[in-house]
């Protein structure tokens, strides 16, 4: 746990989901605390409650018991300081990519200059300014992905929520919109919580590593990663690299001496 005030604060969360005449267990008196401004992985085997633990926390879903709080405020549903990211891009297709990193700014009544401005200063901290009046559908997926992001920090959230986005990218895109993603954070400092089945992206993205643990979902290890170390493919080659790696990914595929397997599907507990 961290010793400075909590942004972001669960405190013994459990979720249940009713199966038709049976109970499913997604998360089981699950706590954590997150500093503000850091960068925290959550991986963990299918089924072990990542996107269910998202979801709380951006108001989507509501706890069976235990509470989630931002800011020391019980999250009651989705609200401006929580900005969600999912894989799906989730773009308007018929609005280019200033309209839509402009939307959120629209919908809340942002005068049309400064929302403007603001769209500018982030279409060009993705990178996409070249590309500001393109169509969704003329972007590779990764740029849709960028301009997501963008759209997400226009509307100016404390808080990060991101669940997989990069998992239906190539390799080599997903690395370069990692480092894309760092070099963002570095800038215009965010908190975030980051949810990957990807045990490489969660060491190199984060300060720590929380992995969770299946049926019922838990808190299994917490791996911290030093903040100081720059995030290059230097890192990635290092031996620290390496040895945390290793760290987490036996902690992902042999809790409790059992193998979990990890696996790319996207049910509602994953």
């Amino acid at each position: 746990m961290t010793s400075t005030p909590a942004k972001i604060s669960v405190q013994h969360v459990t979720k249940t989901f009713s199966l038709g005449r049976e109970t499913f267990t997604a998360l089981d008196d699950v706590s954590l605390d997150i500093a503000n401004h850091e960068f925290v992985t959550v991986v963990g085997p299918s089924g072990c409650g990542k996107s269910t633990l998202m979801n709380i926390l951006a108001g989507l879903e509501a706890p069976t018991s235990g509470r989630a709080l931002v800011d020391g405020a019980p999250v009651s549903g989705p609200g401006p300081e929580r900005g969600v990211i999912f894989q799906q891009y989730a773009l308007f297709p018929w609005l280019t990519v200033r309209q839509n990193v402009e939307f959120g700014l629209r919908t809340t009544g942002v005068p049309k200059r400064e929302r403007r401005a603001r769209a500018e200063h982030f279409i060009e901290l993705v990178g996409l300014e070249r590309f500001a009046d393109a169509l969704p559908k003329t972007l590779s997926g990764g740029m849709r992905q960028r301009c997501a992001i963008a759209r997400a920090y226009a509307v100016d959230p404390s808080i990060l929520l991101m669940d997989e986005p990069f998992g239906a990218l190539d390799a080599l895109t997903r690395v370069k919109l990692q480092e894309q993603l760092l070099k963002t954070w570095s800038q215009d400092r965010r908190t975030v919580l980051f949810i990957t089945h990807d045990v490489d992206e969660a060491v190199f993205l984060a300060n720590r590593v929380v992995v969770m643990a299946a049926r019922p979902g838990r808190v299994y290890d917490v791996v911290d990663v030093d903040p100081a170390i720059e995030r290059d493919e230097a890192f990635r080659l290092s031996p620290e690299f390496a040895a945390l790696r290793n760290r987490v990914w036996r902690s992902v595929y042999h809790q409790e001496g059992r193998t979990a397997a990890l696996s790319g599907s996207h049910s509602p507990t994953s």
